[in-house]
């Protein structure tokens, strides 16, 4: 392959590191915050926004984890680290309030200020400088950003992932028409009005509990929950699912064929994509007392099992979605809205710095093929590697982009960058593989 150049280069000498990573969101963190105690990997982290931030549109009031305090960023790789949650805490000074406060769960807000202070405390990182070229040059990769040009042996990419919408409503976003994500700026003046929600995950639901819970000047007029599942389904959280969760598990589906991975997430979405039950309960409870209380019988309409087929109107009119029921085929429903909020997920964040090499690196599907240290597969040499987090669903399984596995996948990742052996936990009481012949359990 030819040499990638790059226009305008600085007159100064580029800097060069070990390990350059390109976003900073929790999975780059969970990296730059175990590598941190080895001054003999140098590394650098950056990330085009001004200051750090995580889900900051969705924060809203009285939202937490759906996942244990114990998966920070650190704690499951490394507890000793400095970068812990347990280590927030104490240098907060808090650490025996929030024992006394007996969260059942984190508070989702808590949670994000203690990723901000791991991203203060890391002098590796750096935001507001955008990456706009990654090429591979004379044996090294070439980073290029909007301030400086600096070479690395290997790249960790985790830029996220971006809101999501489908195709009928992607030209229509504004002010009141909004992807979820933009919910604390868009949905505070809503009273009076008339609301969709569409999608039935967590976000979903934790949007109209909010709506409904507002004091009585502030309610809406109606609020319309919409989902494509047949009801508003809890995660599954229960202890033997949650061995999906574990890194045993990811290694064993990584081995799996392309299809049985596909239908396995599709089969198992829950365990990840789920509601928790306290927000159900929260929300059941809300509609009882709107309903049956305080004789607020139309406040909320709740239409799972339908899929939303069209958006029209606005501009100076209501909204008209187009609704197909998925047990009816033929049926069409028709639901006028002043505000359409869209809790549709989230897809990886592209990619396009990797244009100068884009044609060097294997794919499978939508996505980077990776090895089972998480690099991507290319034509280059072997101790230079394209790390991606965050990205790999259909390689490594739901956990991918859940919290649950961040610390160890990063942990994966900095063994293979320093060159020492994984130092993994036991494995799942549960055998995932099948066994030979000879494993066999004995029948006597």
């Amino acid at each position: 392959m030819g040499q990638q150049s790059f226009p305008h280069d600085p007159p100064h000498p580029s800097t060069h590191y070990r390990c350059v990573g390109v976003g900073v969101g929790p999975a780059n963190l969970s990296l730059a915050s175990l590598l941190h105690r080895y001054p003999d990997v140098p590394n650098l982290f950056l990330d085009r926004r001004a200051a750090f931030g995580w889900h900051d549109g969705q924060q809203i009031p009285g939202t937490t984890l759906q996942v244990s305090l114990f998966k920070d960023l650190v704690s499951l790789s490394d507890p000793t680290n400095a970068f812990s949650f347990l280590s927030y805490l104490h240098d907060q000074g808090r650490v025996y309030h929030y024992l006394n406060a007996q969260f059942s769960s984190v508070p989702r807000r808590e949670f994000r200020n203690y990723l901000e202070w791991a991203s203060r405390r890391n002098e590796n990182i750096v935001f507001g400088e955008t990456v706009t070229e990654v090429g591979f040059t004379d044996g090294v990769f070439t980073v290029r950003t909007d301030r400086r040009r600096v070479t690395a042996d290997n790249v960790v990419i985790g830029v996220g992932s971006s809101p999501w919408v489908p195709p009928q409503a992607e030209r229509l976003l504004g002010t009141t028409q909004f992807h979820v994500s933009e919910y604390l700026a868009r949905a505070d003046d809503l009273a009076g009005k008339r609301i969709v929600v569409v999608g039935g995950g967590q976000s979903g639901a934790e949007a109209v509990l909010d709506l409904v819970s507002r004091e009585q000047n502030r309610l809406p007029q109606r609020v319309c929950w919409l989902s494509r599942r047949r009801t508003y389904f809890p995660i599954d959280d229960s202890p033997f699912t949650n061995d999906f969760y574990m890194p045993s598990h990811s290694d064993y589906f990584y081995g799996l064929p392309a299809e049985t991975r596909s239908t396995f997430n599709t089969e198992h979405i829950l365990s990840s994509d789920g509601i928790s039950e306290a927000t159900l309960r929260d929300l059941y409870q809300r509609i009882y007392v709107h309903r049956f209380v305080e004789g607020n019988q139309h406040l909320v309409r709740l239409q799972p099992n339908r899929e939303v087929t069209g958006v029209s109107g606005g501009g100076s009119g209501p909204w008209d979605l187009t609704v197909r029921h998925n047990d009816d085929a033929g049926s069409v429903e028709h639901h006028e809205a002043d505000v359409v909020i869209w809790a549709t997920g989230f897809r990886p964040a592209p990619m396009d710095f990797l244009a100068p090499i884009a044609g060097r690196l294997e794919r499978e599907g939508d996505e980077l093929r990776v090895d089972q240290d998480f690099a991507v597969q290319w034509d280059g040499p072997l101790d230079r590697n394209i790390f991606v987090q965050n990205a790999v669903r259909g390689q490594r399984g739901l956990a991918d982009p859940n919290l649950s596995l961040n610390a160890w996948r990063s942990s994966r990742i900095a063994d293979r960058l320093r060159g020492v052996p994984d130092d993994e936990q036991l494995p799942s009481f549960i055998e995932w593989s099948a066994k030979t012949a000879k494993e066999s359990w004995s029948a006597s």
